[in-house]
């Protein structure tokens, strides 16, 4: 990366500091055994993936605000019956996890009383994640080699501005669209004043090996939230909207809007939500947000990764609880239910049903199993049932 000689020479000047730290380095250590299985309409075989991720590495204490984390990641597959992008094994359904071993974060942090700065691989997560995001559901996270600076120069107003000089994508070191050399921008702001939370946000992404994915994103949301009764009873409003278009080396021509629409309850351990999700499109392209946690919207079956040419519209409507056994550990529950559209009346895609149960096992060991159903209306986005069965460890 561009950035290694900066963070070296960044290292070589602080590593006498770290070692004269008063507190031992903060250990990481991170494991998740995830099963995943893929029934796809059009391929012969279903998608048998059998997993295991693990995080090592250890962040440094403070030495004048200074600290260093190294972290590695490894993937292995303990069954292999699944496309996992790279293994050639195209008769199975796509579980895009494939075998690998890197470095997944290399960084110094410095913070002061108001101003934050990172440089190195690193994570990055964005408000939601809609448009940049670490893809955290993959075994093989998205990260950064960026520089990062954030400065909240009072308790209700958050800036953060980021350079990327290279993207690690989720498919590893082995996939030609692996990693990304970009010379990209990434700005937001954040004002919490006290009758809401205002982001405005700007993507100016440019990617030498992925032109096409090269554009320039600018947007706005609000989130309110009003107690309703004297019970807990709270409601919800949040709206967005976003404007992309052609940017760097990209070779089209285009302007896409991107808006949703959101009204939720909460009450205690139970919350509801409706939601719709417009990304348009103009016939040769879709709204697309490359650097998002993808998994997070449109589905869990990911079926809408790619906006489709004409654009894509999302009516969700979703519910969770905390159900409390006595006794017992808490069990997070959780379904949700989309019917995807072409934008502006057009022909249906499909509906997708989604369910969630997860519950931690012990202070450190957590349980989760979902399901995913899609029934398309189009061969093109045809029928297709994932199910997750996952151990997750953190020490």
């Amino acid at each position: 990366m561009r950035l290694a000689p900066v963070l070296l020479s960044l290292m070589t000047l602080a590593a006498p500091g770290f070692a004269r730290a008063a507190d031992p380095p903060t250990i990481i250590l991170e494991s998740r055994l995830r099963h995943e299985a893929v029934d796809q309409s059009g391929l012969p075989n279903t998608a048998s993936a059998l997993t295991l991720r693990t995080r090592l590495g250890f962040e440094t204490a403070p030495w004048k605000g200074v600290q260093l984390l190294i972290e590695g990641e490894n993937v292995v597959a303990l069954g292999e019956e699944y496309n996992s992008t790279t293994n050639g094994k195209t008769i199975y359904p796509i579980v895009p996890d494939p075998e690998t071993t890197e470095l997944n974060r290399l960084q110094l942090t410095w913070k002061g009383d108001k101003t934050a700065a990172v440089v190195g691989r690193q994570r990055i997560i964005l408000g939601s994640a809609r448009f940049v995001g670490n893809v955290g559901f993959r075994q093989n996270e998205q990260t950064f080699d960026a520089a990062r600076l954030d400065f909240k120069p009072r308790p209700d107003l958050a800036l953060t501005y980021a350079y990327v000089d290279r993207v690690q994508r989720v498919f590893g070191d082995d996939h030609p669209q692996g990693a990304w050399r970009s010379d990209s921008h990434l700005a937001q702001a954040d004002w919490k004043p006290a009758w809401g939370h205002l982001t405005v946000h700007g993507e100016w992404l440019d990617f030498a090996n992925a032109p096409a994915q090269s554009s320039v994103t600018l947007g706005a949301s609000l989130r309110m939230e009003r107690p309703l009764s004297d019970t807990g009873l709270k409601g919800s409003l949040e709206v967005a909207y976003a404007r992309q278009a052609d940017h760097g080396g990209n070779p089209a021509d285009f302007g896409l809007d991107y808006a949703s629409l959101s009204l939720g309850l909460r009450q205690q351990d139970s919350w509801g939500s409706v939601m719709l999700e417009r990304l348009d499109g103009d016939g040769g392209r879709g709204f697309a947000t490359p650097l998002a946690t993808l998994h997070a919207f449109q589905g869990w079956a990911d079926v809408f990764l790619i906006t489709p040419p004409e654009g894509v519209q999302d009516l969700n409507a979703k519910v969770g609880a905390t159900w409390r056994p006595e006794g017992l550990p808490p069990v997070r529950l959780a379904a949700a239910i989309h019917r995807f559209t072409v934008p502006g009346g057009g022909d249906d895609y499909g509906t997708e049903l989604d369910l969630l149960a997860a519950a931690p096992l012990t202070p450190r060991l957590s349980f989760e199993t979902k399901l995913a159903w899609f029934d398309g209306d189009r061969p093109t986005y045809g029928d297709r049932t994932k199910v997750w069965i996952s151990l997750d460890y953190r020490y």
